[in-house]
């Protein structure tokens, strides 16, 4: 019988060698102290040092490490609403050069910690990253393009902080990626084709941004199974997708045309969510019976068709919106108030059913018609977008070369006059800034509504029509202050109060909105203390083929004139 003495020796000896093999290395070690020390959280470490055996911690639920051997190779560090605010010494780079000593981490999550700044290009050192989730922090500035090192990416979250710029191009070298997620950020531009590679891709999120254009094709897509666009300004079609889709929410963009009458084939959706948009024509009443369908939200569009009383539901159907549409006929039994336990709602529609609020039936009749009218017609000279652009383009950089030598000539000017004079008020492509602001924050005249804004630039964004339509009345010819060449300028007043000058240019060749996005961009970037900034803009199109009809640039809107007719003495600037 063995001896009960070496028996225990044995077994301690067993355990001192696993304990040792989950042993980190030390740099390794001293990383996720130094984190901890950096951020001052989670205070789960703050007893710890740099020789605690931290792959023996109990996982909480602001922090899990996870190791392999003698590696960290996950690190979830989340935060809460309770986390005390970042140390004031706190250096997003120096957390960042912490954690690539971290060489094997496959799992990384830093959530809701008030990180703040660009995300440190440091990021792409973690080559064997798998899975990067930054949501829920202050981060600014360009995606940068060192996360393209990181070929093993499967899941990227960048959700809720304060990215700007476009979507990077080079997300096409992420082969293994499925999750691509960049929501509730500041993004600008167009959907880049190279998500139409990612073969691999599930879920495709990037709602709540500035993006616009069309949505590229992303039918070989066929594993994608979530696609969320909600709160942009894409379209005008419809994307083309597999019908493997199992979420679709294009909610609040500028989609027109009709509905695809292949969506009424996606036999694996659950959920659709086309609301708020421009869509026209028959709604598919096939979408009821989806097989697998279980929330339908079609409200505030154009769709017209008539209901029956016999259509079939899905017997999963929960909720069903099909307000403010053209929708006529009887409302179908299965979405009748007898089945409690599914919502629908219907009212603005032109429906028998008048337990919620309905339109004679003639409304609905004469707004189809109306959907088929082409855009407003403006009565000026046409010419191409590109010269169009180009030369407001040209003009403004030229205006900075010119005020920058007078505006101070103009500035004094103004100050010597007498106030109480009635100014012309007209659109201007230039303007002289508040270079002292202290002197001329006294005289309210001299200060745009814009600038009430702030001491910044206001931010540039994609307006919807529907915005310019209410500043303006609906570009009633009363609003019209200026008339030339290019366009009308029309004066405008945004939902916020601010005054805006809408300059709408007609366009004579047909281009689709990629053609015009260079230049809209250039437009964008225009930015200096002496020039009335651009706001944003606004693309209208032609029903027939979606090219573009009309851009509307929208500038702030400075009542003073020009620095050219204050020079020319063609108006008063006084």
């Amino acid at each position: 019988m063995a001896n009960p003495v070496y028996t225990l020796l044995f077994l301690l000896t067993l355990f001192h060698s696993v304990h040792l093999s989950h042993q980190l290395q030390p740099s390794q070690a001293n990383a996720l102290w130094e984190i901890q020390q950096l951020l001052n959280y989670p205070s789960v470490l703050s007893s710890f040092d740099n020789t605690w055996d931290f792959c023996n911690i109990e996982p909480t639920p602001s922090l899990t490490v996870v190791c392999y051997e003698d590696n960290v190779t996950q690190l979830h560090v989340i935060g809460n609403n309770g986390v005390a605010p970042l140390p004031q010494n706190f250096s997003i780079d120096a957390f960042f050069a912490s954690l690539v000593s971290l060489s094997n981490l496959k799992v990384l999550s830093l959530v809701s910690l008030g990180l703040w700044g660009p995300l440190p290009g440091g990021i792409g050192k973690l080559s064997s990253l798998e899975i990067l989730n930054v949501s829920s922090n202050y981060f600014t500035g360009f995606i940068p393009v060192e996360l393209s090192y990181l070929w093993n990416l499967q899941t990227l979250f960048l959700d809720h902080n304060k990215f700007t710029g476009q979507v990077p191009g080079w997300l096409s070298s992420f082969h293994a990626l499925t999750v691509l997620s960049l929501k509730n950020n500041s993004l600008f531009g167009t959907l880049p084709s190279a998500v139409a590679s990612l073969e691999n891709l599930r879920i495709l999120s990037v709602a709540n941004n500035h993006l616009f254009g069309e949505v590229p094709d992303l039918q070989k897509l066929t594993n994608l199974q979530v696609l969320d666009l909600e709160n942009n300004y894409f379209g005008p079609h419809f994307p083309a997708l597999h019908n493997k889709v199992v979420t679709l929410v294009l909610r609040n963009n500028s989609f027109q045309f009709g509905i695809p009458a292949d969506l009424g084939s996606y036999y694996e959706l659950q959920k659709l969510d086309i609301s708020f948009n421009g869509f026209v024509g028959p709604f598919l009443p096939s979408l009821f019976a989806l097989p697998s369908i279980n929330y339908i939200d079609v409200s505030a569009n154009k769709l017209t068709g008539r209901l029956f009383q016999n259509m079939s539901c899905n017997d999963e159907l929960a909720f069903v919106n099909l307000s403010s549409n053209l929708l006529t006929g009887d409302l179908p039994a299965c979405l009748q108030p007898t089945f409690k336990s599914r919502a629908v709602m219907y009212a603005r529609n032109c429906l028998s059913d008048e337990e919620q609020e309905q339109h004679p039936s003639n409304f609905c009749h004469n707004e189809a018609l109306a959907v088929k009218v082409l855009p407003r017609k403006l009565k000026y000279k046409r010419h191409d977008a590109k010269a169009v652009l180009a030369s407001s383009i040209v003009g403004g950089i030229a205006g900075i070369a010119v005020i920058g030598s007078l505006s101070f000539l103009v500035i004094q000017r103004r100050n010597n006059r007498v106030a109480g004079k009635t100014l012309s008020t007209r659109l201007i492509m230039e303007k002289v800034s508040t270079v002292n602001p202290v002197k001329l924050l006294s005289d309210a005249r001299y200060i745009s509504e814009t600038m009430k804004l702030g001491a910044n630039h206001p931010a540039y964004r994609v307006f919807a029509l529907e915005e310019l339509k209410e500043a303006t009345n609906n570009f009633t010819p009363s609003s019209i202050i200026g008339e030339g060449s290019h366009g009308q300028v029309y004066k405008g007043k945004l939902a916020d109060g601010t005054l805006v000058a809408i300059r709408s240019l007609k366009m004579r060749k047909k281009h689709s909105s990629q053609t015009y996005t260079h230049h809209i961009e250039t437009i964008s970037k225009l930015r200096h203390s002496h020039l009335a900034s651009a706001l944003g803009h606004c693309f209208e199109y032609c029903p027939d083929d979606s090219s573009v009809s009309i851009i509307n640039l929208v500038f702030e809107f400075v009542p003073n004139g020009t620095l050219r007719g204050c020079i020319s003495g063609t108006i008063l600037c006084y």
